[in-house]
């Protein structure tokens, strides 16, 4: 399953423990839950049970009913005792059971999380047993899911979150594709696992942009509105806010004065959409020149959520009237190469942590962040535990890197006074003379082509 391994390696570790294990699972479905679950039981014996969003009572009947035909007994008392006590693999081996959004149920049933706990502790099925929860509710798991468990929050063998996929496990989807095509792809749909299965690599992203975006046939088309609809109410004061950020608002005051709504209320709002993982916070690396850094900054963290309000929801009208490649040449094609910046930057970072994994870097790294200055910013510091650092600039936009891009990462570097043991220089295409005449006098530098990567 690619990009699944290492999440399936941990689970099969809890697996593999002696005694029974309760693990909860959370993530967007379309990061790929139900082929992670369908790859983690295969040759394991497992029951497994989807929960609507129904009443208490219709739930538990309904689960009474998966096990009666499931495990052909009849179950004469309807309750979860009743339910996990009737589950069995059959053997010696260990029984997966998994309960597919379990926050249908733990919100308004206490008794199920009890049966969980009793489950775990032998008290319902003798045979050894690992429970997984899974639920697609991010913000309930980040905002109420510790309130709401309580006292059973301390049965918890482990919470694993199912993450966007990273860009070198994205990159193993498209081997038609370049490094380079690959990049673009990872800035606008992400490390979605449904949408890197739907995207066709045989094609350039004009054309995917185009046929699944653009196009009101796409099944990316409403995919921005679906994805925040899903677990957040009131559409009209989110989308103001993630129009108002994409735009280049971001700061608490800014987006005030472009809304017009309180800052009580944006700042209630952002919150929100920081549980749901919407919207993210930018916190500077911690410098001498702390006085100098930028503070209280907002950004879209979902990829496609960032790309839609950046290019395609300022525009809707235009997107109703203009055909898909009109309106991919007016309002996509100029700014797409400044756009793509960003994930560049964080596609380097990612190949630092796989060579800082090997140590096929000049220091350990222990800590990685970015500063983000009033004058100017450093794409990537890498810092090891004697705070030597290693410093990195990344250009993608520009034809090719140059001598003057590096005086000015030296500037912000006075800024955030800060020194330099080492450098990383990445380009997505090129160095300019001047520069390399730079770098081969100073064995501190290293210039890296993205072709490298």
């Amino acid at each position: 399953m690619t990009g699944r391994n290492a999440q399936i390696r941990r689970l099969e570790e809890l697996y593999q423990q002696q005694g029974n294990q309760l693990v909860v699972l959370y993530g967007r479905r379309e990061n790929g839950i139900q082929e992670l679950l369908q790859n983690f039981c295969k040759e394991k014996k497992s029951f497994y049970y989807h929960a609507p969003e129904i009443s208490a009572k219709a739930q538990v009947q309904r689960m009474s009913q998966e096990v009666e035909k499931q495990y052909d007994v009849s179950i004469s008392e309807v309750s979860y005792d009743s339910c996990f006590s009737r589950t069995r693999s059959g053997d010696a081996s260990k029984l997966v059971v998994i309960i597919d959004e379990f926050e249908h149920i733990v919100k308004r049933d206490e008794q199920f999380m009890e049966s969980i706990v009793r489950l775990k502790e032998h008290k319902l099925y003798p045979g050894p047993v690992m429970i997984l929860l899974y639920t697609s509710a991010v913000a309930w798991v980040n905002q109420n899911m510790p309130k709401v468990l309580g006292k059973y929050q301390k049965k918890l063998d482990g919470i694993e979150q199912l993450s966007e996929l990273k860009f070198v496990e994205m990159v193993k989807s498209f081997p038609d594709y370049t490094v380079s095509q690959s990049v673009e792809v990872y800035g606008v749909i992400g490390g979605v696992a449904k949408y890197i299965k739907q995207w066709d690599e045989k094609r350039d992203i004009q054309y995917n942009i185009c046929k699944y975006i653009l196009a009101p046939d796409g099944f990316l088309f409403h995919e921005a509105e679906r994805v925040i609809s899903s677990q957040l109410r009131e559409l009209s004061v989110y989308n103001t806010i993630l129009e108002a950020v994409a735009s280049g608002k971001r700061k608490l005051n800014d987006l005030y004065q472009e809304t017009g709504f309180s800052r009580a209320k944006i700042s209630v709002y952002l919150k929100n959409l920081m549980a749901f993982g919407m919207i993210e916070k930018v916190t500077s690396f911690e410098t001498g020149g702390w006085e100098n850094a930028q503070k209280g900054l907002y950004q879209i963290k979902d990829t496609f959520i960032n790309f839609w309000f950046k290019f395609v929801y300022p525009h809707l009208s235009d997107l109703y009237q203009m055909k898909p490649e009109e309106f991919y040449e007016t309002y996509i094609a100029d700014g797409l190469e400044e756009y793509l910046n960003r994930y560049f930057v964080k596609v380097c970072m990612e190949y630092l942590e796989l060579m800082n994994q090997v140590h096929k870097l000049p220091l350990q790294i222990h800590k990685m962040g970015t500063w983000v200055g009033k004058r100017g910013h450093i794409d990537i510091i890498a810092q090891n535990e004697i705070r030597e650092n290693l410093i990195c600039l990344c250009n993608w936009s520009e034809p090719e890197m140059t001598f003057e891009m590096c005086q000015k990462l030296f500037q912000s570097m006075e800024q955030a006074k800060l020194t330099a043991n080492y450098y990383y220089l990445f380009s997505a295409k090129s160095f300019d003379e001047k520069l390399r005449k730079m770098v081969a006098a100073d064995k501190r530098i290293l210039l890296v082509d993205m072709n490298q990567m």
